[in-house]
Order: structure tokens, then sequence, then C-alpha cells
């Protein structure tokens, strides 16, 4: 029986490594492309990151936890440069999206946790937590830049504005992934282009080209 995890949150007693943690998370990546799913282990991903099982356990305390917050420091290379419109960073985002879709270590990752989330509420939360909440920030971000522009209007209540950005981060989300892994068609600039013309139009922040 593993010893009890710790969350992967700032407490006291000795300090974590972050050079540990980033082997570990670059390590469960390695791992879980070469050996899929099913044979990944704990002892294997600490084996290749060079440290104690008893480490990773401190940190973590399932696999699926450690696969989780190794594929969120991927989705956190995401970002949303300038690009002088609304329907041009919706664009850039959601090509970023897809090629970060395409990658062997985000696929194989992000089905294998979302399949196990479908049996574990905790496991739903985390990926909540760790990837979706963190992610929002791209949509308010780009809701932002649009206000200032006078391209989108702003919202009535801050109650709105949240149901709002949830509702446009589903949107892409929810597109691209079954685009991309359950259609398993190309997101190319093309269909990224028709996309966003249609989601932007639908705010109301006038019809792309």
């Amino acid at each position: 029986m593993p010893p009890p995890a710790t969350p992967p949150h700032p407490r006291t007693g000795r300090p974590r490594s972050a050079a540990a943690d980033a082997a570990i998370l670059v390590a469960t990546r390695e791992a879980l492309v070469e050996l899929g799913w099913p044979k990944l282990t704990m002892g294997d991903v600490a084996r290749r990151a060079g440290v104690a099982k008893t480490t990773l356990y401190r940190r973590w305390a399932h696999k699926s936890e450690l696969v989780v917050d190794a594929v969120a420091v991927l989705f956190d290379e995401l970002e949303l440069p300038d690009r002088g419109s609304l329907l041009e960073d919706v664009q850039g985002v959601v090509l970023q999206f897809a090629a970060l879709l395409e990658r062997p270590e985000t696929k194989t990752a992000l089905m294998a946790v979302v399949a196990e989330s479908t049996r574990d509420p905790a496991l739903r939360e985390r990926i909540r937590s760790a990837i979706v909440e963190r992610q929002k920030r791209l949509v308010l971000l780009g809701r932002e830049r649009a206000q200032a522009r006078g391209e989108l209007p702003y919202e009535e209540s801050p109650v709105q504005a949240a149901r709002d950005a949830d509702l446009i981060f589903d949107v892409i989300a929810g597109a691209v992934v079954h685009r991309a892994l359950v259609s398993a068609e190309p997101v190319d600039e093309a269909w990224a282009r028709s996309f966003t013309s249609l989601l932007v139009s639908g705010l109301g922040g006038g019809r792309g080209r």
C-alpha cells in the first residue's frame, strides 16, 4: 500500500524540488507515449525520473492524478498573442490548441484521463481545476481585448460575464477536441477560419472573411 499522497500545493515541511517535479512530469509523458495507459506504472515513472517511489507518492496518490498534472503543463504553454482582431486572436489559439492535441503525449494522456474520469468524480474535478479552469484565462483575455477594441459589448453583470466565458470555452474546446480526437479530421487553417468566423458572428463580433 503506497504512502498517503501530499496534495500538489505548497505546505509546511520539506520544500518540494521544482527540478524533481519537472523531471517526474517529463518522465510521465515519455512513459505514457512508450507504454500506453494500461502499462504505465508509478514505479516506471520514478525510475525514469531518477527519484524514489516515495518521492512520487508524496506528490501524487495515483497515476491518473500524475498524468493530469503532466498534461496540464503542456496546456499551460498555450498563449494568446494580440493579432489585432477577435477573429485572428481566436483563430490563432484554435490552431495552437489543435497542434497541442496532435502531440502523442497530449492525445494519449487526455483520452486516457477523460475515460478514467467517467468513473472517478475526484479525477473529473482535478481535470477541471488543473486544465479547464486554468485555460479559461485565454477566453477572458481574448474577450477583454475584443471589448476594448469595441468588437464585443460589455456584459451587464459579473454573473453573466462568467457564464459567457464558460460557454465560449466549452464551444471552442469541444469543437476542436471533437474534430481532432473523435472525428480524426484535420484542424487546418481553412477549418479554423470557418469555425472562428461562425463563432465570432454568433458573439456579435462581426463576420469574418
